[in-house]
């Protein structure tokens, strides 16, 4: 694969966003406005040409903080490292640790075994970052493709739910075509639980307030609220309070209408945040406010 072309983005208030193989061009206000991506895979290869270019952007862009879910071991470690190696940057890097329910296989435990020890770390040799997880994730339930490790999928999200109610960290949880078994888990802990995000919400509104019903959690909203075949703008301010929902890219995957097709990137979250303040009827420095102090409440970041 050759090298990423190194990309200078240019900052404009006209409707047509062109990428190419020297410049990017953001179709959002000059006016800078703070808000949280809680939801990027950073430590992808997909970003290993221009990392550092990324997050540059995305500091431009308004964006104050980068949360990292893991997806299994490999990926623990590598975020961990990623976060260590950027302890002063321009955007504050947080660590989340979790085994994705497509990455459960025969091996989970073993797995599982060794990503709670960076989450609760039993070695002073382990990373002082292990302590600065902020998040038990990417975990939850995903029977879309198969159910060929149904049992396997559900005994590692319990795990990773308990983790939580002993850790006292928000959960980053995953759903897809599995949310009757997810809510059924929840509800065992629910008391106990400090809350987390229901990562990449596309649902309706009853399951929303079936979500909601964990009053401690909130729904991540990404680029899917900007597709055109989207009923989010519709279910959304009818059904879910501007207090429960936090923004996220899930790059590099998802990016929003204009960016659609290309790698997404945590500069564009700026696209999620025009549409949800038209959805809304609110300013986008509303959106950005409110969504913010969700994420520090969600989590309790000083």
């Amino acid at each position: 694969m050759s090298a990423r072309p190194t990309c200078v983005p240019i900052w404009t208030s006209s409707s047509t966003a062109i990428n190419n193989s020297q410049f990017i061009i953001i179709n959002y206000p000059l006016s800078i406005i703070n808000y949280i991506d809680t939801h990027c895979h950073l430590d992808g290869t997909e970003f290993d040409a221009d990392r550092e270019a990324v997050i540059q952007r995305a500091q431009e862009a308004g964006c104050t903080a980068i949360f990292l879910p893991a997806i299994d071991l490999a990926s623990s470690r590598r975020i961990l490292s990623l976060c260590e190696e950027s302890l002063n940057p321009p955007i504050s890097l947080r660590p989340m640790l979790g085994l994705h329910p497509e990455e459960v296989r025969a091996d989970w435990r073993e797995q599982l075994e060794a990503i709670k020890r960076h989450i609760i770390p039993l070695s002073s040799l382990l990373s002082p970052l292990s302590s600065k997880t902020i998040a038990i994730g990417e975990v939850g339930l995903d029977f879309y493709w198969s159910r060929e490790f149904e049992r396997e999928q559900l005994e590692a999200f319990e795990e990773q739910v308990r983790w939580s109610v002993e850790t006292q960290l928000p959960l980053m949880i995953h759903c897809r075509k599995a949310q009757n078994e997810l809510v059924q888990i929840l509800r065992k802990y629910a008391r106990e639980l400090p809350g987390g995000v229901f990562h990449c919400f596309t649902g309706n509104a009853i399951e929303a307030a079936e979500l909601l019903q964990f009053d401690r959690f909130v729904l991540g909203i990404g680029g899917v609220l900007t597709f055109k075949k989207s009923h989010l703008p519709e279910v959304l301010p009818a059904a879910v309070p501007l207090d429960r929902i936090v923004l996220e890219t899930d790059a590099p995957y998802m990016a929003p209408v204009p960016m659609r097709g290309q790698r997404n990137e945590p500069a564009f979250v700026r696209h999620v945040i025009s549409r949800l303040a038209e959805a809304y009827g609110v300013s986008e420095e509303e959106i950005g406010r409110q969504t913010s102090a969700n994420v520090a409440r969600v989590f309790r970041l000083k």
